[in-house]
């Protein structure tokens, strides 16, 4: 078992980080430019194993992709569409926008397409989208993975219960202009988690030309259609800001993020609200997004929108100096892992006090020590364990080279941020 002794802030942190692009733009740009109508470049997308999963993907289906001008955590991707071609074999890791944006690409080729990824990802729940996908037209063996899909697919309309997960949404819009007789999604079940991961999926289907209607609660309707090719550059992901700015307000000090966007459909910027009811004071900057830390206020907030960010909000939550409860989070049990049982495990190992409710967390205040914090193979795990391991002396992080699905060489980050290095 590899452990990683997360440093203690000796004082209060001052530094500038600069955050990868975002993986939820980056890999619905990539697909969109795959199944364009003509090639196109996606310019400072992540660099990391969700996105690199993506791209081979993508590839194995018949489209020319080439990097540039790459980096540890960025490239350059030249997008060249083809024929979509069957025959061959996808690898999905562990990454929803993966295992779920390119199942209805596959379903375009006639001959079938395997998928399969890590272990966890056969318990990751799949059979919306793939009994949707049946019932538009494609050939589909299994419920989960490991599948194999192929198409004719025709289209049409489909009624699926996407309370599980708002991907299940978004992979039907995306390919649907391609359909011959494009897709009507309507919702049917417990609200839809993630709302803003649809919207952005919505907005990047017009920006290419797409006629996109969704104007009726829970319906979404894509006309068929030429999906226009583009030259887009992927904003930063602001969700992947959340520990830096959570190390601010642990330390005292004060992080900025540069080219925070002024607008944009990225679930993360709801970090502005969050963190400013937990106690921190938060200010937009000429260089970027500034957050400054004092004590960490308890707070109740509901995080359906915005569950990616309930491991930082709950390591800062058994920081606080009140109870913390987080709502509206009982799909993030389907996620990399369960990180609900995860987080109440992890947190209550180094003495804390945290429970699990039937949609989300409560946490209590108590000293916390030290030891061995695990990640269960999540990312998101293993920054929580850092932020708290930020106060609390002693705590080793278990797997830290996880954070490489989204955050690239995330403890070298953590390293320069907590020497006050500009990243």
């Amino acid at each position: 078992m590899s452990l990683w002794p997360a440093p203690v802030a000796s004082g209060p942190v001052n530094a500038v980080v600069r955050v990868p692009g975002s993986k939820s733009a980056t890999n619905r740009a990539l697909l969109l430019a795959a199944l364009a109508d003509g090639p196109g470049t996606v310019r400072r997308a992540l660099r990391s194993r969700d996105a690199d999963l993506m791209a081979r993907a993508l590839a194995a289906l018949g489209a020319g992709m080439t990097a540039s001008g790459e980096s540890v955590s960025a490239a350059d991707w030249a997008v060249t569409p083809g024929p979509i071609r069957g025959g061959g074999a996808v690898d999905v890791g562990l990454a929803g926008t993966v295992m779920r944006f390119v199942p209805p690409v596959a379903a375009l080729a006639a001959e079938p397409v395997a998928f399969d990824g890590d272990p966890h990802a056969r318990k990751r729940p799949m059979g919306a989208i793939l009994g949707a996908l049946r019932v538009l037209g494609a050939r589909v063996d299994g419920d989960a993975l490991p599948f194999t899909i192929s198409g004719p697919l025709s289209g049409g309309e489909i009624v699926l219960d996407a309370s599980g997960s708002s991907q299940f949404v978004s992979g039907l819009l995306l390919a649907a202009a391609r359909f011959e007789k494009g897709v009507t999604v309507r919702h049917s079940g417990p609200p839809v988690p993630s709302m803003p991961h649809i919207a952005m999926t919505v907005q990047m289907l017009r920006e290419r030309g797409v006629t996109v209607d969704d104007s009726e609660r829970d319906v979404w309707r894509v006309e068929p259609g030429p999906i226009r090719a583009t030259d887009v550059t992927v904003e930063p992901d602001l969700s992947n800001a959340a520990p830096f700015f959570a190390a601010a307000m642990v330390s005292g000090g004060e992080v900025t993020v540069p080219d925070w966007p002024q607008e944009t459909t990225q679930p993360g910027d709801q970090l502005r609200e969050l963190l400013t009811a937990m106690g921190a004071s938060v200010t937009r900057t000429e260089e970027g997004l500034r957050v400054s830390g004092g004590s960490i206020t308890g707070v109740d907030a509901d995080l359906r929108d915005v569950s990616e960010l309930t491991p930082t909000i709950a390591a800062l939550g058994a920081l606080a100096d009140g109870p913390t409860r987080i709502r509206g989070v009982a799909h993030i049990r389907g996620h990399e892992t369960d990180r609900l049982a995860a987080l109440v495990t992890e947190i209550n190992r180094l003495g804390g006090d945290a429970s699990e409710t039937d949609d989300g967390l409560e946490i209590r205040p108590r000293p916390l020590t030290g030891g061995v914090f695990h990640t269960y193979e999540d990312h998101r795990m293993a920054t929580a364990g850092a932020v708290i391991g930020l106060a609390v002396p002693g705590v080793q992080v278990e797997n830290i080279a996880t954070t490489g699905k989204t955050l690239p060489e995330f403890d070298r980050m953590w390293a320069r941020m907590l020497s006050g290095e500009a990243s």
